[in-house]
């Protein structure tokens, strides 16, 4: 991805533990989170809800992932995975805090909970906790092995703001969440299943690479599941229900509706990507639509308007996106993926169907600072939710950029 800042990078190794990736969530209230502090709701600008049915945590993990842990948790009171609610995920590798609640537990039995790496730093009665109410997340990184010093002439150029890019979590760990929602779009339901089973760019496990080849030449659904890797849950529901019936959108709905909902925001994304990388690469960031800043000085999409505001915006594309909103650079992009708005009314898996939203083209960043000690950098930042951490250190960096061709096989 093209970036927005033209000094080179110091370089550097990010995550090679998981104490140089802190993340420490803000709240919808402004709070910021800290690591070992113990939490009442009033600390929170919270009420206790004495009769709510779900219980609010501040939980603090170390190289877990945000479900995962949750999962485990909800397990230990008997609780299961449809029972946890939180607001944002946190990456596995780092030590992050953040709230989060689970349906039917007690605060009593929640703050008894004793886990390695998770811990529960207060507990209390509420009507839970829902995605997207915080509105961001501080970052303390730790860079280790870096070529230079040189962050100042980076920061200036960006001057507090950086391109909100989606980075390649969005895009899941094979890289090919889009070719796999560009096909259902395309109402190629045979076609999303094959590159959701047999696609082996960017996989890792041995296992998994045989296999999926293995389907791909043999194509075979009943004798695939002697030997598809168990780890693979879902592929298997969806072989499993090829082995006997014929309707690959059917099958596809045998994977979680969180993922196969990720494969069409993919597409999206990819738009996005691939529009903001034009308007960089062209020094445009007019846009037709702009929004407020908040409280806190992050974007408020809630307040969109068409005259100038704070930040500039632009579509996330959707069936319900207005043409007007529409630039070139976006109707480039899906020109170059074969897709149309409309195409984001799914008739074939009408439940995945996308109405469009906005984005924010560049995202703020708040309480900058950095330090070094020998050839690691420390660096401190507040990002909005919904943004991400890994765009801005690429700007200081310059290493891993994610090639948006990668996303287009």
């Amino acid at each position: 991805m093209q970036t927005l800042s033209k000094p080179k990078g110091i370089g550097g190794i990010l995550k090679s533990a998981p104490e140089d990736f802190i993340v420490k969530e803000i709240t919808g209230k402004g709070v910021v989170l800290e690591l070992g502090k113990a939490y009442l709701p009033s600390d929170l600008k919270e009420e206790e809800v004495p009769d709510g049915k779900f219980s609010t945590i501040v939980m603090q993990k170390r190289d877990w992932n945000t479900i995962g842990a949750l999962t485990k948790i909800a397990g230990l009171v008997n609780r299961g995975k449809k029972s946890v609610s939180y607001a944002g995920t946190k990456d596995r590798t780092s030590i992050s805090v953040q709230l989060a609640s689970i349906f039917g537990a007690t605060p009593e039995q929640l703050m008894r909970i004793r886990l390695k790496d998770i811990s529960i730093n207060g507990a209390w009665k509420s009507n839970g906790v829902e995605m997207g109410t915080n509105i961001g997340n501080a970052f303390e990184i730790t860079l280790r092995e870096t070529s230079s010093t040189a962050i100042e002439p980076i920061m200036e150029e960006l001057d507090g703001r950086f391109p909100n890019y989606f980075d390649r979590q969005r895009f899941g760990s094979r890289l090919n969440n889009a070719s796999i929602g560009a096909c259902i779009m395309r109402n190629d339901f045979k076609g999303a299943a094959m590159h959701y089973l047999t696609d082996t760019q960017n996989e890792t496990n041995p296992e998994a690479i045989e296999a999926r080849k293995r389907l791909a030449d043999e194509q075979d659904f009943k004798n695939a599941l002697s030997y598809f890797p168990r780890h693979l849950k879902g592929e298997r529901s969806v072989i499993a229900y090829m082995a006997m019936y014929d309707n690959y959108a059917n099958a596809l709905r045998k994977i979680p509706r969180g993922i196969t909902t990720m494969f069409i925001h993919a597409v999206e994304s990819l738009v996005f990507n691939m529009a903001l990388e034009q308007r960089i690469k062209a020094g445009d960031f007019k846009a037709k639509v702009s929004c407020r800043a908040n409280f806190y000085g992050f974007p408020d999409i809630g307040s969109l308007s068409t005259s100038e505001s704070d930040f500039c915006v632009m579509p996330l594309i959707g069936y319900e996106t207005k043409e007007e909103h529409v630039s070139e650079y976006e109707n480039e992009a899906m020109e170059m993926l074969e897709i149309k708005a409309q195409d984001f009314k799914i008739k074939g898996m009408p439940e995945l169907s996308m109405k469009g939203a906005f984005r924010s083209m560049l995202a703020p960043v708040k309480e900058m600072s950095h330090s070094f000690d020998g050839n690691s950098a420390m660096i401190r930042f507040s990002i909005p939710s919904g943004s991400y951490a890994t765009v801005l250190l690429n700007e200081i960096m310059k290493t891993e950029s994610l090639d948006i061709k990668e996303l287009m096989h």
